[in-house]
Parts: structure tokens; sequence; C-alpha cells
């Protein structure tokens, strides 16, 4: 993945519209494009460059992760899919044509004579299916397993998923002759593209259906549902998410399944904070006991430990303890426990406790309050 950031590539301000951001990447699209520089390598990368930076930023969820982490945000390791090095020439081809108006496909359907392209669309697939999973930070801590339950559509049982509950039934579909493609040839400022589309009337298949099943219409596909095992890996954070290929929809009359994409969400804990692989607790202590020092017991992830406060710590001070917090999800280690002293002031004194106090100011050389001259009082000039 190009580590340049995404915005400089296209030359746009961080808060550029969609559109702004569309017209700097078709501007770079058509000026560094193969087809007008072949051979051409520094032109070749300039046009990945320029179409994985808008792939992410036209994308508002993958903008707000980039805007806020970085390429970390929107690499494989965030738990996206990411582009990960894998953004080839055949990835940025095929996300220009898609996004501007030559049809969807693999790279694979392309082929090149005389400057001119052609590519197939992908048979229809199946929906991605989305769900968010809550965890708990001690999940997160260890990682888990889930067993979660996915409404989807899933195969007819009446006609086994064909669309016609008779095999014979399912012919050849006479409008594109099996092929499941139409050829459709026009010009753009590229030259002439011949766009090879998925056939509308049978979907991609191939085949047509004359007598539809009773039960699922000739789709192939009922609303069911099925139960999927997720391995969450320790330290994903909210947000993150993970794609389970083969789990979503599946196709219609056999088409490709989609995929199951999993939202992870954090449930908040009652005793520490998280900033990224660190987690944040207090200990309250007592004046005497910052005073004097003291060893105390804090809580950690999945048990206890024993730290040492020194005398005189102040209030708000910051201890560490090294390797009690959270792993790194692209396995960097794990992070730290930190702890914020909070030293408590006592409201309600008595007597002797007063007493007490004053002899410790004046042994100290403190000046005590209670002793203190009218003209040893700060006033101010306000509302005189």
């Amino acid at each position: 993945m190009s580590q340049r950031d995404y915005y400089e590539v296209l030359g746009v301000a961080r808060d550029a519209s969609e559109d702004e951001i569309k017209k700097a990447y078709r501007k770079l699209a058509l000026k560094h494009h193969p087809d007008r520089n072949p051979g051409d390598a520094s032109a070749e990368e300039k046009f990945k460059e320029a179409t994985e930076a808008y792939e992410v930023l036209k994308d508002s969820e993958k903008r707000a992760r980039y805007d806020q982490f970085g390429h970390a945000g929107v690499g494989a390791d965030a738990g996206g899919q990411g582009f990960g090095g894998g953004f080839d020439i055949s990835d940025a081809l095929r996300a220009f044509m898609e996004d501007f108006g030559f049809g969807g496909g693999g790279f694979e359907d392309m082929f090149a004579g005389g400057g001119r392209r052609t590519r197939a669309r992908r048979q229809a697939r199946g929906k991605d299916r989305q769900i968010h999973l809550s965890l708990t930070l001690e999940e997160v801590a260890s990682g888990t397993k889930k067993k979660i339950k996915v409404k989807k559509l899933v195969p007819c049982g009446t006609c086994d998923g064909r669309g016609a509950e008779n095999p014979e039934d399912v012919t050849t579909c006479p409008e594109c002759q099996g092929t499941g493609q139409l050829k459709q040839v026009f010009r753009t400022i590229l030259g002439q593209t011949v766009n090879v589309v998925v056939c509308a009337r049978c979907g991609g298949q191939g085949q047509a259906v004359s007598r539809p099943c009773r039960t699922c219409g000739g789709d192939g596909r009922v609303d069911g549902a099925e139960t999927v095992e997720v391995r969450v890996p320790a330290g994903v954070m909210a947000g993150n998410f993970m794609r389970i290929e083969g789990h979503g929809d599946v196709g219609p009359r056999g088409a490709p399944t989609g995929d199951l994409i999993v939202i992870f969400d954090e449930v908040a804990h009652e005793t520490f904070a998280r900033h990224g692989v660190d987690l944040v607790t207090e200990v309250h202590l007592t004046v005497t006991q910052a005073a004097l020092g003291l060893k105390v017991q804090v809580p950690t992830i999945g048990g206890k430990a024993r730290i040492s406060i020194p005398e005189g710590i102040q209030s708000g001070k910051v201890l560490r303890l090294r390797g009690k917090g959270v792993p790194d999800v692209r396995g960097g280690g794990r992070g730290d426990l930190l702890i914020r002293v909070v030293v408590e002031t006592p409201q309600r004194l008595s007597r002797d406790e007063q007493e007490l106090l004053r002899e410790l100011a004046r042994s100290r050389g403190d000046r005590d309050p209670a002793f203190q001259r009218p003209h040893d009082v700060e006033t101010s000039d306000a509302g005189r």
C-alpha cells in the first residue's frame, strides 16, 4: 500500500467534497492511464497510487478510519480487506472501469488489441451481510471464538437452488445463448470499448427457467439463517471488521455466495479505559498514604498486581505496569497498564484531626490559615 498521504496523492484538501475527490481522481487517472502511456512504468505506478487513494477517500467509512488512524486504519491489519501490497494494476483498472461506468468484473476478462479493451462483468453474486459483534475487554485482551446466527438467503430446499423443481425446466437462455453475457460496443475518450455485460434475462447464469419453482419463484433462494463461528483475534478495536468469505447471501440459482462482514464493538469496562493497546485505571490514596508511601494492590485484566507507591507522590502522577495492557492486533507485543494516582483531600475533619494538621503545618514552617492577620489575606478588586 502506498504510504503517501491520500489527500496529497489526489491533490485535494482534507475537507474536500466527494465531487472534488472524484474530479481530482478522474483527471489523474486519465492522465496516467496505461492505455495512454504504454510501457511507462512510472505512469502505471501513479495510476495505481491515485486509484488506491480514491478507493479509500470515496468511501465515507474508509475515509473516516483513514482520517483517524492513517494507513493503519484501512489496511488488512485494521480488520478490513485493505490492499496490503496486493493492489496491482488489475485492481486499479477494475476500480477505474467500475467507477466510471465501464461495468464491473475481473481483469482476467479483459483483453487488449490496438489500444482497445474488452471486459465482462462478474456473474451476479449474493449480497454481503453485515453484523455487529459486541466484545468485552477481557475477550479483546485474550481473543475469543463466537458463534453467531446470521439471517441470510439460503438455497431453496424445494428446487435445490436451481429455480425450477424439474431439472428439465432449466434450459439455455435464448438471449445470450448460454454465455451469460452480452457485448456492447461504444466509444469513450480512451477509444472504442467493447463492454461485455451480464445478460439481464438470465442474470449471467446462461440458463432460463420455463416453469419457476413454486417456493422461491425461480430465484433459487429463500429466507433462512446460518450459524457461523467467528475467530476474533486478540487486540481488535471498536470499528475493526473482519470479512468471512462465502457466508453472505447465496447467489441466485447457484451463483457465487456473498461474504459476511463482522464489525467489532467494545463494551465499556467499569474499571479500565482503553487507549490503543494501553489500559488506564486509577488508584485513590489518602493524603497520609500519598505522603508516606505504601504498597497497594491494583486490578489487571484477568488478575491483580502489587505496586509500590513512592512517598510524596502527587495527585495526577501516572505509574506504568509494562505488558499489562492489550495485545497489538498486528503482533507487535502488548501494551501497558497506566495507573493514575488520585490523592483525596479529606472534607470533614474532627477537632483532633484539625489540630494534628495544624501541628504538622507548624512543624513544616507552613503558615496556619487560622492565624492569618486580615492584611495578610489577598483581596480582589472585583466588586469594588
